[in-house]
C-alpha cells in the first residue's frame, strides 16, 4: 500500500532520508543514500561536529533557475572532443568495454608517471571514496580527517562500523596536519586529506603536505583527494603521486568532474600500490561500472590540454571578479584554490536560500562553528555577474 509521508514531520523526527531530499538532490549520492539524514534541533542537516547545512522546505522552480551555482559544477564541458567521442562510440555500447579502459589506464599511468598497475577506474572519484571506505572498515576501526571536509568517505566508513576522528582545520582553514597526526591510534585504518578542501577550498603547501603523508604512511595509509588540485591557480601545492614511486602507502584520487568537465559522464580514478588496490579488487571490480561513452570521453579529454587550461583562465577571471566585489561589499571570503568560494553571511541561512533562489540563483548554505556561510560555485562570468547582483539587492 502506498502511503503519502508528511515531509514536515519527517523533519522534525529526524527520518528524512537524502533520497527523499528532492528539493536537494545533490545531497542524495551515494552508495548510502538511504540511511536516515541527521537534522538537528534547528532544522539543519548535520554534516559533522562543526559543519551544518541550511536547505530549503520547498523545492524551487528549476526551469526559472538562471545561475547554478552549488554544485561545483564546471560551467564549460564537457569539451568538444569528448562529446564528439560520445557520439562515435555510441554504436560500440553493446560491447564491454575493457580493452577502451586498459588503454585509457595505460595513458592516465603515463601521465602520472607510474605503472599501470597502479590505477584503478570508477564512475567518478567518490564511488572510489566510497568503495576504500567499505573495504578498509568493514571490521571497525577509525578514520582521520580534518573538519569541514568532504563527507562521502567518512560517511560511507561510519555506515558500515567505523567511528571518525574529527580534527578542526587551522585558522587559515589548511589541514591541521600536526594534530591530524596527534589523532592517529592503533585503530586507525585511514586518513583521509581533501586538498584543496571542500567545503572551504583552502590548499596545505605541498611540501608540508608531501612530508606529512611521507611519514605518516607509514604507520598508517593516507588518502589524498586531489579532485581540484588541477584548478589551484598560484597555489604551493603538487600531487602526491610521486610517493607512490616511493613505495608509500598513500592513494590519491582524481576526477574528470572538474577541469575536465565532465560532472555527468561519470568517471574518475585512484592512483595506489598494487597491494592496496588488490584489496578492493577482491571484493569489486574497479571500473564495472564506468560506460563505454565516458571511456572515450575521458581518453579524448585528456588530449585536450587547450579545453583544461582555458577552463582554468576562465575559473580564475570569474574568481576575481567575485574576490572583487565581495570585496566592495564587505565580505570576509576565504581564499580558494577551487572553483567555488565561501564566505560568511549575515542573514539566517535557508532564508539566504529562498531570497537567492526567488532570484534564480542556487547555492549552498553552511554554519560552520555556528557561523552562517554562503558557498558558490563559479560559474560562467555572466553567472558570476548574476549572482553578485542578487547579492547587492540583499545587502
Amino acid at each position: 500500500m502506498n502511503q503519502k509521508l508528511d515531509r514536515r514531520s519527517l523533519l522534525k523526527s529526524g527520518l528524512l532520508t537524502l533520497g527523499g531530499l528532492a528539493v536537494a538532490p545533490h545531497l542524495s549520492a551515494g552508495a548510502f543514500s538511504n540511511v536516515p539524514l541527521n537534522i538537528d534541533r534547528s532544522n539543519r542537516i548535520y554534516r559533522s561536529p562543526l559543519l551544518r547545512e541550511h536547505f530549503l522546505d520547498e523545492e524551487p522552480d528549476f526551469t526559472k533557475m538562471i545561475a547554478k551555482l552549488n554544485a561545483n559544477e564546471n560551467p564549460y564541458g564537457p569539451p568538444a572532443a569528448a562529446k564528439k567521442a560520445v557520439s562515435d562510440s555510441v554504436s560500440g555500447g553493446n560491447r564491454y568495454a575493457w580493452r577502451e579502459l586498459y588503454d585509457l589506464v595505460a595513458k592516465i599511468a603515463k601521465k602520472e608517471g607510474i605503472a599501470p598497475d597502479h590505477i584503478m577506474m570508477g564512475p567518478g572519484s567518490s564511488d572510489l571514496l566510497e568503495k576504500v571506505a567499505i573495504v578498509l572498515f568493514k571490521d571497525g576501526g577509525n578514520v582521520v580527517s580534518a573538519d569541514p571536509s568532504y563527507m562521502s568517505l567518512m560517511n560511507v566508513a561510519k555506515s558500515v562500523g567505523a567511528t571518525w576522528k574529527a580534527v578542526p582545520c587551522n585558522d587559515d582553514w589548511s589541514h591541521n596536519l600536526k594534530a591530524m597526526e596527534a589523532a592517529v591510534d592503533k585503530d586507525t585504518k585511514l586518513v583521509y586529506i581533501c586538498n584543496p578542501n571542500n567545503p572551504v577550498g583552502m590548499i596545505t603547501p605541498g611540501k608540508e603536505l608531501l612530508d606529512f603523508c611521507s611519514r605518516v604512511s607509514e604507520k598508517v595509509p593516507i588518502f589524498i583527494d586531489e579532485a581540484y588540485i588541477e584548478l589551484a591557480v598560484g597555489a604551493d601545492t603538487e600531487s602526491m603521486v610521486s610517493l607512490l614511486q616511493k613505495k608509500k602507502n598513500v592513494i590519491i584520487a582524481r576526477t574528470f568532474s572538474k577541469i575536465m568537465g565532465m560532472a555527468g559522464l561519470r568517471i574518475g580514478y585512484i592512483a595506489a600500490l598494487p597491494a592496496f588496490l588488490d584489496q578492493i579488487q577482491e571484493i569489486t571490480r574497479g571500473g564495472m561500472g564506468i560506460a563505454y561513452t565516458s571511456i572515450a570521453a575521458a581518453s579524448a579529454a585528456m588530449d585536450d590540454t587547450e579545453f583544461q587550461d582555458t577552463t582554468r583562465k576562465l575559473n580564475h577571471e570569474a574568481k576575481l571578479y567575485l574576490y572583487s566585489n565581495l570585496d566592495k561589499m564587505g565580505y570576509k571570503y576565504i581564499p580558494s584554490y577551487t572553483n567555488f568560494v565561501i564566505f560568511p553571511i549575515t542573514m539566517a541561512g535557508k532564508e539566504f536560500l529562498g531570497k537567492m533562489s526567488s532570484k534564480g540563483v542556487m547555492v549552498r548554505s553552511f554554519d560552520i562553528s555556528n557561523k552562517t556561510w554562503c558557498r558558490v560555485s563559479i560559474g560562467t562570468m555572466d553567472e558570476m555577474k548574476m549572482f553578485v547582483g542578487a547579492l547587492q539587492d540583499l545587502s
